[in-house]
C-alpha cells in the first residue's frame, strides 16, 4: 500500500519532518517527506495496519510548536515495491498559491539552556544556542521554504561539529534552520559607540559589569532592540526616561521565574503565559514588598510588566539582579531600531554603551503583551512569539479572494485574509509618524512573500479620511484597480469581536475607547451595537460631549473637564479650573470664547475622553505622555477602593434617556462630591461603575427588545478590569453569553482583524 499525505499548517521549521523520519522508521514504512514552501509532502509505502498506526501517530504525537490546520490523503496505485527505505528528501518551490505558515519566534527551551550552562558542552555560555523546538524563526526569515539558506543565517556556513547534527534526522537540531555554535556561528559584542570593548563571552561579562554600575545598555536581541538598566535605581531609570522622552509611560522589566513573587502577585494563568514558549510581556499586580526592590520611577501604576528571558543572551545577563528595565529601544512613536548602524546613529543620546550582534534581523518584532481581564488572559499587543502565525476562523462558506486590510493609526498591525485564515503582522504602532507608516508598507510586503500571496482582490480600511493607512489603501486601489471597502472603525472593533470568538450569530457589542471617525461625521468611542442578520447597526451611545480644542483636549484633559463642567455648572466652571493653576489667564479667554461660539469643539461621544475628564478632575493627570495615559492611571486608585471597600456601596445611578448614557450628569455628581471632601479612590471608583453600568443597562434593553442572547465588550476600554468585570458580572447574572477577545488585541492592534472579518461577512455571506 501506498499513500500520499498532504499537511498544511505549522509544518515548518517546527521539527516536523524529522519527526515524521522517525515514526515512519519506527513503522517500518518507506517512502520520503519534503517541505513543498507552502506545505509538507509525505508518501509512505509498508502495511495498511503500519499506514495506519503512522497516520495515527502524526496526528496526536506531533511536536509541540507545530499545527495542523488541514491534512489529506491520497491512494497512489501500486503494481510493485517503489521505495527501498524513508528519507528525507530537499525542499520544493510549491507553484500554487496557497498560503504558506512561518512559525513564530519561540524562548530558548530546557535542553538548550541545560546546555549552554554545561561547562562540558562546546555551546557553554553560548548566547545564539538554539534547536528545532526553541530560537528565531519569523525574524530571521526572507522566504519560503524555510530554509537556512532563506533565512539570516545563510550568512553563517555550519562547521563540520554543527552540519554533522544538522544532517541526522534523529539529532534536534535537524535542519533547525537557527542552529550554531561558537566556531561558526553569530557572536555579541560590547561598543561604547566609537571603538569595540570586548567581543563574544567577554563582552557579556563586561556588559553585567556596566550594568551593575548604574549604565544604560543598548541590547541587541532576537526581533530588535532593547534598552536596559536595573530596576532599584532612581537616578538610571529616571536619566533613561529623560533621554528617551518617556516621562510617565511603565517600563516593562525582565526576571526571573524564581524571582516574580518577590515583587508582584501571580496567579496560575498568568504564570502559564510567562512561562509559555511565546514568552510575552504579562501585566501582573505589585505586591507590597514591590517598592523594597524597584525604583519608584520603573512604573507609576499599580501594575508591573514582566517577561522572562527568552533568549540565551537575557540568561547569560543574570547574575545579581533580580530584574532588569527591558524596554524597546524606540522614540515614542518610531519602530524600535533593528540594524547595528541604525541602533549606533539613533541610540547615540540614549544608551551609554551598546551590546550587539551580527546576525541580521530580517522582520523586526516588538515583544507582546497580554493581561488578566476577568478570568481570561487577552492580548494589549499581539507581536512577537505570535506573528505571524494565522487565526483561523470557522466559514460556512469557502473565501476564494485574498484581503489586504490596514488597520488604524495608533498601535496598528495589518492582516492578510486568505481562505479562513487571517494573518496578522506583528505590532507596527503609530502609522502618523512618516517611519512607522513605511513599516507598515514593511510588514505588508513581508506578510504577502511569506504567505506566497500574488494578488489582492480587495482592501480594506478605516473610514477615517486623514489616516495613512486609509490614504495607503486608496492608493493601491487606485493603482492596482482592486476594490476598497471602508468599515467604520467600531463596526470593525465589533466584527473582530465576533471573529475572535468564531461567534457569527446575533448580538449586543459594546464598542468603547478614545476616537474612531463616526458615521456621522463626530468622533464615536462609547458606542452600544447591535449586531442583527449580519448587520452592525449604532443604537446606543455616550452623550455627546465638545472636545474643547480639538485634538489638543486628547493631550490636555482639563480641557475635557472644563467643557463638560461648563455644560453642566456653567461660567463656574471657569473659575473652578483656574484653581489647577494650569492654564493662564488669557489662555482661559481664549477657551471660554471657543466653548460659547463652538470654535473647534468636534463632538464626541468616546468613553477615553470621559475618564479623561474624570482623571484631570481628581489631578492624575492632567496631559497626556502615552495613549490612554489618563484614564490609565485613574484606574489604580478605582481598585485600591474596590480593594478596601466592605459591603454594598451606595452607586450613582445611570441616567439613561433613548439609549443615551448621560455622562455631563457623572462629571457634575463626581464634582459636586470632591468639593463635598469625598475620598479620591471612591469618585473614581464610582465613576467607572456608573460608564460600566449605565452601558450594560442599555445594552441589556437592546437584547431583550431583539430576544439576543449574547453581549460583548471590545475596544481599548475593555482592557479596564473594573469596566469589565463589572459588565461581565451583570451579563452572567442575567443569564447572557459573554463575549470578550481571546486571540485578538480588542484595542486597535485588532481592528485589521476586525476588518478582515466585516468583509468576508458582509461580502461573502450577506449579498444578495
Amino acid at each position: 500500500m501506498i499513500i500520499k499525505i498532504k499537511v498544511k499548517g505549522i509544518v515548518q521549521g517546527v521539527g516536523f519532518r524529522p519527526f515524521v523520519y522517525r515514526i515512519a522508521k519506527k513503522n517500518q514504512l518507506t517512502g520520503y517527506v519534503k517541505n513543498m514552501g507552502n506545505y509538507v509532502e509525505i508518501v509512505v509505502e509498508g502495511k495498511e495496519e503500519d499506514i495506519k498506526n503512522f497516520i495515527n501517530e502524526l496526528k496526536n504525537k506531533k511536536p509541540p510548536l507545530s499545527k495542523i490546520d488541514e491534512l489529506t490523503i491520497e491512494k497512489l496505485h501500486q503494481s510493485k515495491k517503489t521505495f527501498e527505505n524513508f528519507k528525507i528528501i530537499k525542499s520544493e518551490t510549491n507553484e500554487e498559491e496557497e498560503e504558506g505558515t512561518i512559525p513564530a519566534d519561540v524562548a530558548i527551551c530546557e535542553d538548550c539552556l541545560k546546555e549552554m550552562f554545561d561547562k562540558k558542552d562546546r555551546r557553554y555560555r553560548y548566547p545564539f544556542i538554539a534547536c528545532t523546538n526553541c530560537g528565531a524563526r519569523f525574524t530571521i526569515v526572507e522566504k519560503l521554504p524555510y530554509d537556512r539558506e532563506n533565512t539570516s543565517m545563510k550568512d553563517f556556513p555550519l562547521c563540520n561539529a554543527c552540519l554533522k547534527e544538522y544532517e541526522d534526522p534523529m539529532d534536534r537540531r535537524f535542519h533547525a534552520q537557527a542552529t550554531c555554535c561558537p566556531a561558526c556561528g553569530p557572536y555579541v559584542y560590547l561598543t561604547d559607540g566609537k571603538e569595540i570593548i570586548a567581543e563574544k563571552d567577554d563582552a557579556v561579562k563586561e556588559a553585567v559589569k556596566l550594568l551593575e554600575e548604574g549604565n544604560i545598555l543598548a541590547i541587541k536581541g532576537i526581533g530588535g532592540t532593547h534598552l536596559t538598566c536595573k530596576v532599584g535605581d532612581d537616578e538610571t531609570v529616571l536619566e533613561l526616561r529623560k533621554r528617551l522622552g518617556r516621562e510617565s509611560q511603565p517600563f516593562a522589566v525582565m526576571s526571573k521565574i524564581e524571582h516574580i513573587k518577590k515583587f508582584a502577585e501571580l496567579e496560575e494563568d498568568e504564570k502559564k503565559a510567562l512561562t509559555s514558549p511565546r514568552r510575552p510581556i504579562v501585566v501582573l499586580n505589585k505586591n507590597q514588598n514591590y517598592d523594597n526592590y524597584f525604583s519608584k520611577y520603573v512604573s507609576n501604576l499599580d501594575t508591573i510588566g514582566v517577561m522572562l528571558p527568552y533568549s540565551g543572551l537575557h540568561y547569560l545577563l543574570f547574575d545579581n539582579e533580580i530584574a532588569y528595565v527591558m524596554t524597546s529601544a524606540n522614540l515614542p512613536g518610531l519602530p524600535m531600531v533593528k540594524d547595528n548602524d541604525q541602533i549606533l546613529k539613533k541610540l547615540n543620546n540614549i544608551a551609554d554603551y551598546f551590546l550587539l550582534h551580527n546576525r541580521r534581523i530580517v522582520n523586526r518584532c516588538d515583544d507582546s503583551v497580554v493581561k488578566k481581564v476577568g478570568n481570561n488572559i487577552v492580548f494589549l499587543r499581539r507581536s512577537r512569539g505570535y506573528a505571524p502565525e494565522p487565526i483561523k476562523i470557522n466559514l460556512e462558506n469557502e473565501n476564494t479572494k485574498n484581503i489586504l486590510c490596514v488597520g488604524a493609526e495608533l498601535n496598528s498591525t495589518a492582516c492578510l485574509v486568505k481562505k479562513n485564515k487571517l494573518y496578522l503582522t506583528q505590532h507596527i504602532g503609530n502609522t502618523s509618524k512618516y517611519e512607522t507608516f513605511n513599516y507598515l508598507k514593511e510588514a505588508i510586503n513581508s506578510i504577502l512573500k511569506l504567505t506566497n500571496t500574488n494578488k489582492i482582490d480587495a482592501i480594506v480600511c478605516d473610514l477615517h479620511p486623514h489616516y495613512n493607512s486609509t490614504k495607503l489603501a486608496e492608493d493601491l486601489s487606485k493603482s492596482q484597480n482592486i476594490d476598497l471597502i471602508k468599515i467604520q472603525h467600531h463596526f470593525a472593533h465589533a466584527y473582530g469581536l465576533l471573529g475572535d470568538n468564531n461567534f457569527f450569530e446575533d448580538a449586543v457589542i459594546l464598542a468603547m475607547d478614545g476616537v474612531g471617525y463616526g458615521l456621522d461625521g463626530n468622533i464615536w468611542g462609547g458606542e452600544v451595537i447591535l449586531f442583527k442578520n449580519g448587520k452592525m447597526e449604532r443604537i446606543g451611545h455616550l452623550e455627546e460631549q465638545y472636545q474643547l480644542g480639538g485634538d489638543l483636549a486628547t493631550k490636555y484633559p482639563l480641557r475635557m473637564l472644563l467643557s463638560i463642567l461648563y455644560k453642566a455648572i456653567g461660567d463656574d466652571a471657569f473659575e473652578y479650573i483656574k484653581t489647577y493653576n494650569f492654564f493662564s489667564e488669557k489662555e482661559l479667554n481664549i477657551l471660554k470664547f471657543q466653548i460659547k461660539k463652538k470654535i473647534n469643539c468636534p463632538k464626541t461621544t468616546s468613553t477615553g475622553r470621559v475618564l479623561d475628564a474624570i482623571s484631570a478632575l481628581l489631578n492624575i493627570c492632567l496631559k497626556k505622555t502615552y495613549d490612554g495615559e489618563p484614564s490609565i492611571r485613574l484606574e489604580p486608585l478605582a481598585t485600591q477602593y474596590k480593594k478596601n471597600m466592605t459591603g454594598e456601596i451606595e452607586t450613582i445611578p445611570p441616567k439613561i434617556k433613548n439609549n443615551i448614557l448621560n455622562t455631563t450628569y457623572l462629571i457634575k455628581k463626581s464634582y459636586e462630591m470632591l468639593l463635598n471632601g469625598e475620598n479620591k479612590e471612591k469618585i473614581a471608583y464610582l465613576a467607572h461603575i456608573y460608564i460600566a453600568e449605565g452601558m450594560f443597562k442599555i445594552a441589556e434593553k437592546i437584547a431583550k427588545k431583539y430576544g439576543i442572547e449574547s453581549i460583548g465588550i471590545t475596544g481599548g476600554v475593555a482592557y479596564n478590569r473594573i469596566i469589565t468585570e463589572h459588565i461581565i458580572k451583570n451579563a452572567k447574572k442575567e443569564g447572557y453569553n459573554f463575549l470578550q477577545h481571546k486571540r485578538v488585541p480588542s484595542g486597535d492592534g485588532g481592528i485589521s482583524f476586525g476588518q478582515g472579518i466585516s468583509y468576508l461577512l458582509t461580502q461573502l455571506f450577506n449579498e444578495g
